[in-house]
């Protein structure tokens, strides 16, 4: 097995490196003067089942052609097998058409992905589920729902839980959790009058005097949770937390979040923190390298990986 790391999240690929014991192989990935991107391997990889781990959060375009470069460079030098480790998917939220002729970019980067050379790939908390069709390799779908579960059940144990959905397309997320944690299950009804901005309309199911759990794939401007916490803290939560995946938190996102009534925003490490992110009162990572790790050893060996999307 070889483990190469791109740029985009090199803490999460250590710790990955250190939970399976097998150091990050050796690569070059440098710019020219032009921004052209060049990636050499320095190690033989010649008949290797090798990792690459980049996850193509922001700058997104740089980082997904950082990967593309770094899969078709190990295609070249005779790699056996390469899968594509991505802990957050770029551009899944573009997984169909919203108007005429408009891009499905999901679509478009999994035939990028598969063109460059990847044989199979592995990524965490797909914004839509469709996108597994996208790609005509096989792909391993991991779910946050058991690192979120045993940190909600270290730091709430005698609370009153209710796992909130933040919107109705994310009920079944939701619904996941709240089964893990034998709590109930309440639902925000929101109108979205434009893009990246959210109203909270009304909260289906009764939070008075329940710690609340808001469940969430991705969190970019923060609007959309902030605006719950609002919602269920007026309708008389006790608290209120919010479990995402992947915390894109562009712009303003971290300033908001420290502003608003939530208690604290939960993320994995996914995307590599900023320093905003780190400085923030209420907000915390989680990591997911052991989840990653044991997925890859398991591909590696030829083992069934479907019991960790439990």
């Amino acid at each position: 097995m070889k483990l190469i790391a791109g740029n985009s999240n090199q803490p999460l690929a250590e710790a990955i490196s250190q939970c399976l014991e097998v150091p990050l192989t050796k690569a070059t990935i440098r710019r020219f003067a032009d921004n052209e991107i060049f990636v050499e391997i320095n190690e033989n990889v010649r008949g290797e089942d090798v990792f690459v781990i980049q996850s193509t959060s922001a700058p997104a375009n740089d980082h997904l052609m950082e990967l593309l470069v770094t899969i078709d460079a190990l295609r070249r030098g005779s790699a056996r097998r390469i899968t594509a480790v991505l802990p957050y998917y770029g551009y899944a939220r573009q997984d169909r058409k919203t108007g005429p002729r408009t891009p499905i970019s999901a679509k478009l980067v999994a035939n990028l992905v598969t063109t460059a050379g990847a044989n199979r790939v592995l990524t965490l908390d797909l914004h839509a589920g469709q996108i597994q069709g996208f790609f005509d390799i096989p792909l391993d779908n991991l779910v946050a729902g058991g690192v979120f579960t045993k940190d909600i059940q270290d730091r709430i144990k005698d609370g009153n839980l209710m796992v909130v959905s933040p919107d109705v397309g994310g009920v079944v997320r939701a619904r996941a959790i709240a089964s893990r944690l034998n709590a109930d299950l309440a639902i925000i009804d929101k109108r979205r009058e434009r893009a990246g901005v959210s109203e909270v309309m009304n909260v289906i199911g009764d939070v008075n005097g329940r710690d609340c759990i808001l469940i969430d794939d991705i969190v970019d401007s923060a609007g959309t949770l902030c605006n719950a916490a609002v919602a269920l803290k007026a309708r008389g939560a006790t608290s209120v937390r919010a479990y995402v995946t992947h915390g894109v938190l562009s712009g303003g996102a971290v300033d908001r979040v420290a502003k608003s009534p939530l208690d604290e925003l939960v993320t994995t490490d996914s995307i590599v923190a900023t320093e905003a992110v780190r400085n923030a009162p209420n907000i915390r990572q989680l990591s997911i390298a052991n989840l990653m790790a044991d997925a890859i050893e398991r591909i590696s060996n030829e083992r069934s990986v479907s019991s960790l999307f439990d």
